[in-house]
């Protein structure tokens, strides 16, 4: 099997390749890349402003799959992830049963193989996310698990500490979302102008950095490695960015809504901006950008988050927390300003690739094809029907974004957009 792409613009922070190229792929690898290639092939692919790189990834969402399916399950999240440009996702562990045992990681990856998307499950940090016992780490990695997480359940500076040397032993990957339940509480938005004007139970920045800082304390102490989901405030930035300064073993991501929403969107009461981390302070927002581009943040995912309509359509105090993501991920990313495009696709492709240690799936010769196919420019509107998870519960509905998606080549093997 051949398969051409014409004219492409390849998108790389180390990109070797100047002007438009032409990309051979033979018997599933990159077997060329030059100006002109014109041999026959079984395939050949072209499109207006083709761009071409490494397969994306995004590294958080979740699929409800196995217990929730009236939501999402892996079928409708696959064919959602798939219109989104994403070669691979990371699936979160809170599904019912909790994902904290070999055959439930051997499900989701056999659930999944119809797709060509891949599939990377989390595994819970403690057993049922309960807090109590330390999951079977090492079992779980072993069968496939990428990471370990109890989601938004609280886990004692104790329990974290012996996660940290149990996992030195084997390179596990704990992954902390920092914010404090006791102080937390029943908040529902950011601390700030909008809980003050609107009487809103707030949830208060403290609550994050506060976390931040004990675990890095622990990380410190330990030796070990943490890495940080779904920082929020500029508080919890500065203090990672000291940190690895100071040489810790630390990364941390962002949820893309985080990078384009404040806690203005939700003066009315609109509970698709429900989320969390709660839509912080324009300041916060300012300073999440800025960690991204001085390396302080590692990537970027979409924390695709999927309610049904008995969920959201409360009132704001009983709404569900989350919004869908993964099939925009990219055209909202898009939409921030101060990264040029290759910045951009590193954050949701080979960075955090890297940093779970997945196979290095760059565009260069003797890769094996894994590859996103799209147009930066094009102006594409969101509509319902469009989006391919079973939830809609997202602001995005009638906008329109600039990202077009045209196909997916998946080790190997297209797979292309109508």
């Amino acid at each position: 099997m051949k398969i051409i792409l014409k004219s492409c613009t390849i998108v790389s922070t180390s990109n070797q390749y100047d002007g438009k190229q032409d990309i051979l792929i033979e018997n599933g690898a990159i077997a060329e890349i030059a100006p002109t290639i014109t041999i026959e092939a079984d395939h050949i692919i072209e499109h207006e402003n083709l761009h071409v790189s490494a397969g994306w990834f995004d590294a958080r969402v979740n699929f409800c799959d196995p217990g929730n399916e009236v939501k999402e399950d892996l079928y409708s999240g696959l064919k959602a992830a798939e219109a989104g440009g994403m070669t691979a996702v990371a699936i979160t562990p809170n599904t019912n049963p909790a994902v904290s045992n070999k055959s439930q990681i051997e499900y989701l990856k056999m659930k999944g193989a119809f797709s060509p998307v891949r599939v990377h499950p989390y595994a819970t940090l403690t057993s049922n996310m309960e807090g109590k016992n330390l999951a079977e780490m090492f079992d779980l990695l072993n069968a496939g698990a990428i990471g370990f997480t109890d989601m938004h359940n609280p886990v004692s500076a104790g329990m974290l500490y012996r996660a940290l040397l149990y996992a030195k032993n084997f390179d596990g990957k704990v992954i902390s979302f920092p914010l404090d339940n006791s102080i937390f509480g029943e908040g529902l938005v950011h601390e700030g102008a909008l809980s003050v004007r609107t009487g809103l139970k707030a949830i208060p920045s403290l609550a994050e950095f506060m976390t931040v800082e004990r675990d890095l304390n622990l990380l410190r102490y330990t030796e070990g490695t943490i890495h940080f989901t779904g920082v929020s405030t500029k508080e919890s930035v500065e203090l990672i960015r000291k940190a690895k300064a100071e040489g810790l073993n630390v990364t941390a991501d962002v949820y893309v809504q985080n990078l384009i929403y404040s806690e203005n969107d939700l003066m009315g009461f609109d509970s698709t901006y429900k989320v969390l981390p709660p839509l912080r302070a324009v300041e916060d927002r300012t300073g999440l950008i800025q960690g991204l581009k001085d390396g302080t943040i590692d990537f970027v995912c979409s924390d695709h988050t999927p309610e049904d309509i008995e969920s959201k359509e409360v009132e704001f105090d009983g709404a569900a927390f989350g919004m869908i993501g993964v099939q925009t991920l990219f055209p909202l990313l898009n939409k921030v300003d101060g990264l040029d495009l290759n910045e951009k696709i590193a954050l949701i492709s080979t960075k955090p690739r890297d940093l779970f240690g997945l196979p290095d799936n760059s565009v260069n010769v003797g890769n094996i094809a894994d590859l996103t196919l799209f147009n930066p420019d094009e102006a594409v509107i969101i509509t319902s029907d469009a989006l391919l998870s079973k939830s809609k519960n997202t602001p995005l509905i009638g906008e329109t974004l600039k990202g077009k998606i045209y196909g997916l080549i998946s080790e190997g093997v297209l797979s292309q957009q109508a």
